[in-house]
């Protein structure tokens, strides 16, 4: 990861500031770190919300085509800003609940901190989208907030009303999951200084063969 400063930002809302930060800093990058444990590596990726693209460098170690799909960015800033940095990725404007893909387009789908924002009516449609653009056996990962007390507390501090942007729980970001595709394996981050509580959830799934 680079400096945080150097990355593009993204608006007031953007969590790549937040990954300086003494005590959540270091939360921040192991949700992330998570997802990206999931991911297989093969041709092609895309991220929904990819944000300042801070998972980029890790995705060109593993995929050999790097696109994104983001609705609140400048693709324009981001991809220019990671071009300069040799990695070439295809960045599009829209929406998970429409994805402008061809059918079978990607091996894996990565959404982090993206499902949550959903309503969860809207939930099952997002993963009929993600699922159509996996190819046969392509791997799905999506990392979300859970629903503690610990976490609401943890945003507070962050100077957030989780309540006014979390609308769907991880419960129920994964039964809409498990409609359209097969669990491989589920993985909790705990919150930090040896709480145990759950704060967030990753997730892998795989779509049918």
């Amino acid at each position: 990861m680079y400096p945080v400063d150097e990355y593009p930002g993204v608006g007031k809302d953007d969590p790549i500031r937040h990954y300086a930060r003494p005590l959540f800093g270091p939360l921040y990058r192991r949700r992330l770190e998570m997802c990206l444990e999931e991911l297989p590596g093969g041709e092609s990726v895309l991220e929904v919300g990819f944000g300042s693209g801070v998972s980029f460098r890790n995705l060109a170690a593993k995929y050999e085509r790097i696109s994104g799909l983001d609705l609140g960015v400048d693709i324009h800033q981001i991809g220019s800003f990671w071009l300069g940095r040799g990695i070439a990725t295809e960045l599009m404007s829209g929406s998970v609940l429409e994805m402008p893909y061809p059918d079978r387009s990607f091996d894996a789908v990565l959404l982090v901190s993206i499902l949550e924002h959903l309503q969860p009516a809207e939930l099952s449609r997002a993963f009929a989208e993600a699922d159509r653009v996996l190819k046969p056996g392509g791997h799905l990962v999506y990392g979300v907030p859970m629903d503690r007390w610990a976490t609401r507390l943890a945003f507070r501090a962050l100077g957030y009303d989780i309540r006014k942007h979390h609308f769907s729980t991880e419960r129920d970001v994964r039964s809409a999951a498990e409609q359209r595709l097969r669990v491989v394996r589920l993985r909790t981050l705990n919150a930090p200084l040896g709480i145990a509580i759950g704060v967030y959830q990753v997730g892998h799934f795989v779509a049918a063969a």
